[in-house]
This record gives C-alpha cells, sequence and structure tokens, in this order.
C-alpha cells in the first residue's frame, strides 16, 4: 500500500448554528497529485484552510505525516507546504536572497538543501536575477521552492496556474507531474480549470454542499460517464428498442443518447439491426471531467 501523507477522517466545521463542512474524509498518498474541486459556496476553501492550519475543525481529525493536526501541531505542519494562487516575494531581491530570507525562520535549512529546491523547480539559470525580472511562472516556481524548504511531504496548491497564459498553465502542470514523480511528493491542487485538472491529477475529490460526494482515480471516473451516440432510422422504433435495455435520453440532431457498456453496446446494435433498424452511426464518447463535475453538482459553477 503507498504511504498515506494525509489523511481526513470526519471533518466538520460550523460557523454559530451553521454546518458548512459536513463529515469529509479522504487520504492522500506519498508521490500523487490530487485534485481538489467544489462550486461556490461548497466548502473547499474553509477545507483548505482547515488543512493547513489557519482555523480549528469542529470535529473530525487531519494527520500530515503521521502527525495529528490538534494534537501535535507543530510537527503536523513541519510536514506541510502551501501556496495560494500568487506567492507573496520580495521583488527587489534576488530569487536566492528570497529563499535566504525564508530559510532563516526554518530549522536545519542548509545551503545543500536550498540549491537542491532551486534544481527541483529548474531556476538554476535565474536564481540570482531580481525576482522583478521573472515570468510569473518563475515566480510560481519561486514560491513553491520557498514551500518546498522546510522538506515537506504534502504541498497544497490554491489555483496554481492563476493568471498564467496557455504556454505557463502547460509548463506549471508538467512542473506539478513531475515534483510528483521525481521528489515523491503529494500535491492537492485547487483550481477551476477543470481541464487542467484532468490532464494533471491521479485522483479527484468533488465537494459540494460541504460534502465529498465522489473519491476516485480521474479515468475511473470518466470511464464510468462513457456514453454511446446513435443516429438510427426510425428513430422512435429504435428508442423505444433501447429503452427495453438500458436508460436512453434524447441528443442532439435527432441522436439517441445511452451508456456506453462494452459488451451490451455490441449487443444492442445486434439488436437493432435484427429487428429492422438502420444503424447509421454508433459513436463512443468519453466525457471531459467538466461533464462529469456538472452532473454530479447539479450545474453548479465551481470556485
Amino acid at each position: 500500500m503507498s504511504e498515506i501523507t494525509l489523511s481526513v477522517k470526519g471533518l466538520r466545521k460550523s460557523i454559530g448554528k451553521k454546518e458548512i463542512i459536513r463529515g469529509i474524509d479522504f487520504d492522500l498518498k506519498k508521490g500523487e497529485v490530487f485534485g481538489f474541486l467544489g462550486p461556490n459556496g461548497a466548502g473547499k476553501t474553509t477545507t483548505i484552510r482547515m488543512l493547513v492550519g489557519l482555523i480549528k475543525p469542529s470535529a473530525g481529525s487531519i494527520e500530515i505525516g503521521g502527525y495529528n493536526l490538534r494534537n501535535n501541531f507543530t510537527k503536523a505542519m513541519a510536514q506541510m507546504g502551501c501556496i495560494v494562487e500568487n506567492p507573496e516575494l520580495y521583488s527587489y531581491l534576488t530569487g536566492w536572497e528570497n529563499l535566504e530570507h525564508f530559510a532563516r525562520m526554518l530549522p536545519e535549512v542548509d545551503r545543500s538543501h536550498m540549491n537542491y529546491v532551486v534544481k527541483l523547480v529548474r531556476l538554476e539559470e535565474r536564481i540570482q536575477d531580481p525576482v522583478k525580472t521573472y515570468s510569473l511562472g518563475m515566480r510560481q516556481r519561486l514560491g513553491i521552492a520557498q514551500a518546498l524548504l522546510g522538506k515537506p511531504k504534502v504541498l497544497i496548491l490554491d489555483e496554481p496556474t492563476n493568471g498564467l497564459d496557455p504556454m505557463g498553465i502547460r509548463e506549471m502542470r508538467n512542473f506539478i507531474r513531475y515534483l510528483a514523480e521525481e521528489d515523491g511528493l503529494t500535491v492537492l491542487v485547487s483550481s477551476h480549470l477543470l481541464s487542467e485538472i484532468q490532464l494533471m491529477c491521479d485522483r479527484v475529490a468533488i465537494i459540494s454542499k460541504g460534502s465529498v460526494i465522489k473519491v476516485d482515480y480521474v479515468e475511473n471516473l470518466l470511464a464510468m460517464q462513457e456514453k454511446v451516440i446513435w443516429q438510427v432510422e426510425p428513430r422512435e422504433a429504435a428508442k423505444e428498442i433501447l429503452s427495453s435495455v438500458t436508460d436512453v435520453i434524447d441528443g442532439p440532431d435527432g441522436t439517441i443518447i445511452t451508456p456506453y457498456l462494452e459488451i451490451q453496446s455490441a449487443n444492442w446494435n445486434q439488436m437493432l439491426v435484427e429487428k429492422g433498424i438502420h444503424v447509421n452511426e454508433m459513436n463512443r464518447k468519453s466525457p471531459a471531467l467538466e461533464d462529469l463535475f456538472l452532473e454530479l453538482t447539479g450545474g453548479e459553477s465551481i470556485d
């Protein structure tokens, strides 16, 4: 079993009489990129604030690197690094001077480890330049280097691609994958760019109305939602036949949509042909994570 680096059990948060977070559970594993998604007001930001120690849970437990956050706060937080949107940096200092400044606040951060994180975030050629000359993507990577100075096991990135152009978004996606695969970090990413989460993450948790409604590998979630789009004649007779064996919805341009089930879908096609239905097209469609997200959350927009 992969090492569990972050474990959340029965997490709840109430403000006054209103319960905002309603019993959240999930585990994160070493070396994985984990997407955390939620519509506006779902409780995603509140959950992240509890994970990084900014607010206390009303109930439940958080363990980071094997340390309980409530009972052993200092050691638990030493296992955690976090960047929320754009990192705060001193633009008039060089990248290296920024790291030196933050390293002074941490125990046992030597020059060799600073060199290691600089190499890890691929800033060797620019680390001695003033931060004011950095692109936004470089600033993000320097901020991540800062978060890695304390040698955390878990890195939380809230909207890491915010403000980046398409090239910067792709570079950040590849960089996050690199951190997980090469350094064994656990990376939790929240983002409103669902297409990027789909490309970047191993697993995702979808939160709605204070509860996690789905946690699974991205490929498993998408496989569950695969569809077949049928172009058939006569349409109504075909719809009646398909309705007798599976769920059917009306698609655009007179098409019929059913779930995709590998063996059954072929059998359904044969059944239609045997009953005199002309199957002009039978297209298998894999949904985007965005489609699944909207279906699970009832069409709510993401943060």
